[in-house]
């Protein structure tokens, strides 16, 4: 047999040679040690892994808005074209960041922005769901402005390396506390704030399937296994199904490992188009939109730079200054993301850390966001297949992943308390907050605090100082909307 791993070229590389050649100068497939075999296997797990927004999404979106109107028309939530939406717009924008960005970064409708626009922008006296989009689109529309003038991107670069590790190592243990969280092995419980299984012990079904997952995939890492994650999902998967069909024991959550009816279904797109940018304006007046853009516009800002940052060092994409390549176009598509979620009426698409396990799998390029938007894309037509997979079996994936993250904690100077305990407090409000943008947050305005204390304040870049302002805002804005009677 042929070693494909060799140097000299095999039969089937002299047959393919015109492929191999546009896949390397398109996708530089070679020059960061990748396979187009290991891509596709990482842009399924990257699918596998955050398929659950083509459930929660809708779900987050079906209510009301202040009119007594639901997104995408009809008398009563209108699941289906809200599911079908957010498949699209998730497919097109992650596939235009895999071709324009080349990274491995998977988009959709951002998880915390789109409770926003269901919990409080679009119940405000007057407000449609078409206006809440709008809001959704100014917001992605001053971004994109960011980007394009280089504000963005120069206050990615203003963050210094040692928060910026801090940053994807918090990422890590909040994508595993996601995880043990979707699996359901750690819940809210009486008197504490999380418990263990169903009151301390594992008596359902799906958390056996959970346990399974976890440690087939450790197991299979463990020994070398290529596709190690991939086989943990499919296996478990399989699993569940058996449960499922035998036993008949529920309690799966969003997705269960059953079929009803056919894996087919033709898609409705109502949602499509369903914004409008001046009614915010005539309902709540400028002072309102400019705080309410700002309040949406902060999370999803920083939410893509920690995402980015994790994905990036998971694959070992960092240059030497800690920087993903092709910044500014991972920025640049991460904006019009947004734009699309609002013009597209399923809420502001955004990075999903998720794409940490695509990564995990072996995903290093933009081809591994191509497979993924293409699955995306499918499943609007595919919507029951792909529902099949249980959150039980995808979440191994997150806490495999969170472990792999958790490993850059060594380059942190913990000797060094001035931006050791900064770092300290950006790793754990990411999970203890449940929010990356927290972490985010508090860990700058801790970190110019202790710079100030030790005299080095005039060493921190201004937009340091800029941000940190702003995030002091951010965390005071319920106040200051109450303040305003925007709220």
């Amino acid at each position: 047999m042929n070693d494909s791993k060799g140097t000299a070229p095999t039969q089937k590389e002299h047959q393919a040679p015109l492929q191999q050649g546009w896949f390397d100068r398109t996708f530089q497939l070679t020059e960061r040690g990748t396979t187009v075999g290991q891509e596709l296997r990482g842009g399924l797990v990257t699918f596998f892994s955050m398929v659950y927004i083509l459930v929660l999404n809708p779900l987050i979106l079906s209510g009301p808005d202040s009119t007594g109107q639901f997104l995408g028309g009809g008398a009563e939530p209108n699941i289906p074209a809200i599911a079908a939406g957010t498949a699209l717009v998730a497919g097109l924008m992650t596939i235009l960041m895999g071709a324009v960005a080349n990274f491995p970064l998977a988009l959709a409708a951002g998880l915390g922005l789109n409770s926003i626009v269901a919990y409080t922008i679009v119940q405000l006296p007057g407000m449609t769901w078409a206006d809440g989009m709008g809001i959704i689109v100014i917001e992605g529309i001053v971004i994109l402005l960011l980007v394009v003038t280089g504000l963005r991107e120069a206050i990615f670069r203003a963050v210094p390396k040692v928060l910026r590790t801090a940053i994807s190592v918090g990422i890590g243990l909040f994508i595993a506390l996601v995880g043990l969280v979707n699996a359901g092995i750690v819940s809210a419980g009486e008197g504490t704030p999380l418990v263990f299984g169903v009151n301390g012990s594992i008596s359902t079904w799906p958390l056996v399937v959970f346990i399974f997952g976890l440690f087939l995939a450790i197991a299979l890492m463990v020994r070398g296994v290529q596709g190690a994650i991939l086989w943990s999902i499919i296996a478990s998967t399989i699993l569940a199904i058996i449960i499922e069909a035998v036993g008949k024991v529920g309690g799966w959550g969003l997705t269960e490992p059953k079929l009803t009816g056919s894996p087919v279904n033709v898609p409705e797109f109502s949602t499509l188009g369903e914004f409008s940018i001046t009614g915010p304006f005539q309902k709540l007046g400028i002072i309102a939109v400019v705080v309410l853009s700002f309040s949406v516009m902060l999370a999803d800002f920083f939410d893509t730079m920690g995402t980015m940052v994790a994905v990036a060092a998971e694959g070992d994409l960092l240059d030497e200054d800690g920087n993903p390549p092709r910044t500014k176009a991972i920025l640049m598509i991460d904006s019009v993301g947004a734009i699309a979620g609002g013009m597209g009426g399923v809420s502001s698409n955004t990075s999903f850390v998720e794409s940490a396990t695509g990564v995990g799998e072996g995903g290093r390029t933009g081809l591994s966001a191509i497979f993924t938007g293409i699955l995306f894309l499918l499943s609007t037509f595919l919507a029951p297949l792909f529902a099949l997979v249980p959150s039980q079996a995808a979440a191994p994936a997150l806490v495999v992943v969170g472990f792999m993250m958790m490993q850059q904690v060594v380059d942190i100077d913990w000797q060094d308390l001035a931006v050791a305990i900064p770092s300290f407090i950006t790793i754990i409000f990411m999970p203890f907050g449940y929010s990356i943008t927290v972490g985010i947050g508090v860990g700058f305005i801790v970190y110019v605090f202790m710079q100030t204390v030790v005299g080095r304040a005039s060493k921190v870049h201004p937009l340091m100082w800029l941000t940190s302002a702003l995030f002091v805002v951010y965390f005071l804005l319920e106040p200051i909307t109450n303040a305003l009677g925007v709220a």
